[in-house]
């Protein structure tokens, strides 16, 4: 049986600051314009994303 899971990866074109957007978009096959606007608009709400992003930037590896 042969598994389709994609791997999340940063990729190295395409990306604007880290490539954890574009990564994101890339694993779940959405565009990564949405993905960056979703990251935007959810941090006009309280919660930790710039420390989930910084996170996400350190340990999600790089294509």
């Amino acid at each position: 049986m042969a598994s389709s899971a994609r791997r999340l990866y940063r990729p190295r074109h395409g990306r604007w600051i880290a490539g954890v957007c574009a990564g994101l978009a890339q694993r779940f096959n959405m565009p990564a314009w949405l993905v960056r606007l979703l990251f935007l608009l959810s941090c006009l709400l309280p919660g930790p994303q710039f420390i989930v992003y910084i996170a996400m930037w350190v340990i999600v590896p790089e294509e």
